[in-house]
């Protein structure tokens, strides 16, 4: 089954808005393993929508179309595709009660043009539009692609969708399969080498099928399995996650869309229950305050240490003025010093340390984007490791607390 999204507002076109109704209703199709070929947008013009709909028509079993359903002048969708169907529109009698009913509590004058929004086309069966007035409407075409209009506003689309239209697609549109999808995140390395790692995989393989998707400092894969039921896609995802992991496991720290790296780490150190703490410098504070940014975290982290001045290296932490003196704030060795004196003054069994270049500008010969990163782990020698990162300061430090993060956790794995 072929399915296209049409979102219809000119204010998208534009940037104005986000278009995050069309992402909302790809998902819970793909939950009813309804495909969506095509997602389309158009500006609020008759005749660019009327073109935009021909071709979807022909393309498809099924067309979406979002927006557009209002009183305004430029809500022109209902009575295109009436148009196009060459059907007349008809009036919903209980929503115009209500639209009725809303002027008459709040004294105010009704517009003739209000009724539009109580209108739907004929032969469509009505959806009721729980927090709004637009009424959206499904249209079953014996002699062509089916039509859903759905109010654009994402406060009356997700309601309709979810509690009216997306169980009547599901009892129309009966799929012995469904789709369930599994989300692989992955630190560490690039998407470029990701994909080639795992090549033959990604090109053989139908179902479940794997995409990569390229996010800010990470990686994930979205593994989608066309299954009879649950059991059997978890049986189909686990083969393919086993291979996967074979190859590049040690990158991956978890799932979900919104299973953070510093979610992980934490989650991780409170289960083993390991106390961490910081000595940051050109980070100044960004890694603790990831940290904190997670509930629960007070259990395992009593506070740490920014130490951007040297003088503060020295105040807070102990460290000998010699030792930056000899081998310089950008270093091995202060890195170590750092992580160990935050370990040994805040009495955890984690200390880790950041100093390096920020930039722009270069510091002691170091180019912006030179990373030492240092870690005392309980039971285990102080060590640093060099990095080098892009030059531009928010992502030198978005990284370094990242990596940091990575770090922590393939240690506390072992």
């Amino acid at each position: 089954m072929h399915t296209e999204i049409i979102a219809v507002g000119t204010e998208i076109l534009l940037g104005q808005i986000v278009n995050t109704n069309t992402t909302f209703v790809a998902r819970r199709l793909a939950d009813l393993g309804i495909d969506v070929y095509y997602q389309t947008v158009v500006g609020d013009n008759q005749q660019r929508l009327t073109q935009a709909i021909e071709i979807a028509s022909k393309r498809n079993d099924l067309v979406i179309l979002m927006g557009g359903l209002g009183p305004t002048k430029d809500d022109l969708t209902k009575q295109t595709v009436a148009h196009f169907l060459g059907k007349n529109l008809v009036e919903d009698a209980a929503a115009m009660h209500k639209i009725i009913s809303y002027y008459a509590a709040s004294e105010k004058k009704m517009t003739v043009n209000n009724r539009l929004q109580a209108q739907y086309i004929a032969g469509s069966v009505p959806l009721k539009n729980e927090t709004g007035f637009a009424v959206g409407e499904y249209y079953p075409n014996d002699n062509g692609c089916d039509f859903l209009l759905l109010p654009g506003p994402p406060s009356e689309l997700k309601p309709m969708f979810a509690n009216i239209a997306q169980p009547l697609l599901s009892k129309r549109y009966h799929n012995e399969h469904l789709l369930f999808s599994r989300v692989l995140r992955f630190f560490g390395i690039g998407e470029s080498l990701l994909a080639t790692k795992i090549e033959d995989l990604i090109d053989k393989q139908t179902n479940p099928t794997i995409a990569p998707y390229a996010k800010t400092s990470e990686v994930t894969l979205r593994l989608t399995a066309s299954a009879v039921d649950e059991d059997e896609a978890k049986r189909i995802l686990d083969d393919t996650e086993r291979e996967i992991c074979s190859r590049v496991g040690e990158y991956m720290y978890g799932y979900g869309d919104n299973n953070t790296l510093v979610e992980v780490v934490v989650k991780k150190l409170l289960k083993e229950n390991l106390s961490i703490t910081a000595a940051e410098s050109l980070t100044a504070g960004a890694f603790q305050a990831a940290l904190g940014n997670v509930p629960g975290v007070s259990h395992i982290f009593p506070g740490g240490f920014v130490t951007y001045a040297n003088s503060a290296k020295s105040s807070l932490l102990d460290i000998p003025p010699a030792i930056i003196q000899k081998n310089g704030v950008v270093s091995e060795e202060t890195a170590k010093w750092m992580a160990r004196r935050s370990k040994e003054k805040m009495k955890t069994d984690i200390g880790i340390s950041f100093t390096g270049v920020a930039g722009p500008d270069s510091l002691e010969g170091n180019e912006a984007g030179t990373v030492w990163i240092g870690l005392a782990f309980k039971g285990r020698p102080v060590r640093a490791k060099l990095y080098h990162f892009a030059r531009q300061r928010s992502l030198v430090r978005e990284r370094s607390v990242l990596t940091g993060l990575d770090w922590i956790r393939r240690e506390a794995a072992k």
